[in-house]
């Protein structure tokens, strides 16, 4: 079911946001974007969102600035007086050939030159105490979480409310229906009559055309798809009210409203009924499309 949650919080040494998306899914995926030093942490937040998402693309990403810039900068002693001790030997070796030309060389040596060089100056990151943060940032996650699905389950309101619409639609259908069937039989009765009464020769055995109109309306008769229909109908409303997360048992109730409903249709001989086959199609495929939105 689709979702939005978006928080965040400034603290004492940091500032962190958790944004959570959802999406519908057949299945339940979890996408999560966390920080490197945080990643330890991704096992644990899974298990959290499956406990409370049954089925649903749900995309986590979470941002954590550090307030306070960790960062220290060092100074290399070995490594400068080991650049000095180069420069002083070089010099030794060089200012005499320098001299013989008649050029002066300046021995001045730049402190920010020094600085400059590889390796004098280490710049350490000091890894945030990846714990305790998190003993800090899970509760805005799990607030994070409460609001996310504080908005599925108000969107999920409005959907039971849409979808129970379409279901009364059927239901009315049905019964609309039902008042057909002595119609659908006495037609079936008078059209198996009329080929036997082509077909009379003497020795006509009357009892023989009743049997065979029996079977004949057993086979093409629909009031057991509309008991059946009727049945479907009860247990998907009773599933909405008894379960929190229905989304896969109203999937398989509605394949077995269409396969009735369809049943209904190639059977059907009235004008009045296939208009009301028409309308319980495209109200379960209403049911369908927001089925999708259901865990």
């Amino acid at each position: 079911m689709t979702g939005y949650a978006r928080i965040e919080e400034n603290y004492e040494n940091m500032s962190a946001a958790f944004e959570i998306k959802g999406y519908n899914n057949r299945y339940l995926e979890i996408v999560l974007t966390l920080p490197n030093q945080f990643s330890k942490f991704d096992a644990e937040m899974r298990r959290i969102v499956a406990g409370s998402c049954g089925r649903g693309k749900v995309e986590i990403n979470m941002r954590v600035k550090d307030a306070n810039n960790n960062l220290s900068v060092l100074v290399n002693e070995n490594v400068l007086f080991a650049y000095i001790n180069s420069y002083i030997n070089a010099g030794e070796k060089i200012s005499g050939k320098v001299r013989e030309t008649g050029l002066q060389l300046d021995n001045k040596l730049s402190i920010d030159h020094l600085l400059s060089l590889e390796g004098v100056l280490e710049i350490e990151h000091k890894a945030p105490a990846e714990d305790e943060n998190w003993k800090v940032l899970k509760p805005l996650f799990l607030k994070a979480l409460e609001r996310f699905n504080a908005e599925r389950e108000r969107e999920g309101a409005y959907t039971e409310v849409d979808i129970l619409s379409y279901i009364e639609v059927l239901e009315t259908s049905v019964k609309q229906i039902a008042l057909y069937v002595p119609r659908i039989e006495s037609a079936i009765q008078a059209h198996i009559k009329a080929r036997f009464d082509e077909l009379k020769v003497d020795g006509f055995d009357e009892n023989r055309m009743l049997a065979e109109t029996a079977i004949l309306l057993m086979k093409y008769t629909i009031a057991e798809e509309l008991a059946r229909l009727d049945s479907h109908l009860a247990e998907f409303r009773s599933e909405v009210k008894r379960n929190g997360s229905p989304g896969k048992k109203l999937d398989f109730l509605s394949q077995e409203i269409s396969r009735e409903i369809n049943t209904i249709g190639s059977k059907n001989t009235l004008l009045e009924v296939s208009k009301l086959v028409v309308v319980m199609k495209e109200s379960l495929e209403n049911i369908r499309e927001q089925l999708r939105n259901v865990e």
